[in-house]
């Protein structure tokens, strides 16, 4: 199947939007605002800050579309001020590793089209826009499911084997089956 990539932004975040609901909010209503630093406000609209991140520019994903241009998946990327937040934090912070200039935090693919290569273009296309936007050091925590059989919960930020077969490496483990991957970006311009 062939996916269109394009940026979340504001033409796009119908398209989003639509995805999210369809999917009941995304892990319980997330609408991938876990790794932003106002996630665990009380009180907070999951949606409504999504949007507001979206529409000025501080939020960044990109967005896989189908031939209908219906949103199917999505790669969150952004600097660590924008994606603060970091799974297995204790873990992380005990030997923290180099500071990265872009973290990918959330890969998310359509409950009805996994195992179609959402997954994979929606981090084909973050790297591209991540080299777009000057390249660097790049990071992402995930999960190893060689061997084993993982929950789609714990795949948030898609798996170490495909991070690996896009050019990342490990650096090191975090939790039970989760690692630190990171790789550098080229720019390309």
């Amino acid at each position: 199947m062939t996916w269109t990539i394009t940026p979340l932004d504001s033409s796009t975040w119908d398209a989003f939007a639509e995805l999210v609901e369809r999917n009941n909010g995304v892990f319980g209503g997330c609408w991938c605002i876990g790794f932003h630093p106002e996630c665990g406000q009380r009180g907070l609209d999951h949606r409504a800050a999504k949007e507001e991140r979206v529409r000025t520019g501080r939020a960044h994903a990109a967005l896989v579309l189908d031939a209908d241009g219906l949103a199917q998946g999505w790669a969150q990327w952004g600097d660590p001020d924008e994606l603060a937040g970091i799974k297995h934090k204790r873990a992380y912070d005990k030997e923290p590793p180099q500071l990265p200039d872009w973290r990918i935090t959330c890969v998310f693919a359509d409950k009805r089209h996994r195992g179609q290569g959402i997954a994979r273009a929606a981090v084909e296309g973050a790297i591209a826009m991540i080299a777009a936007e000057g390249g660097g050091l790049v990071e992402a925590i995930s999960e190893v499911t060689d061997g084993r059989v993982a929950q789609g919960r714990f795949l948030f930020s898609a798996t170490v084997e495909l991070l690996e077969d896009l050019g990342f490496e490990r650096v090191r483990q975090v939790g039970k089956h989760a690692w630190i991957v990171s790789r550098v970006v080229e720019p390309s311009a």
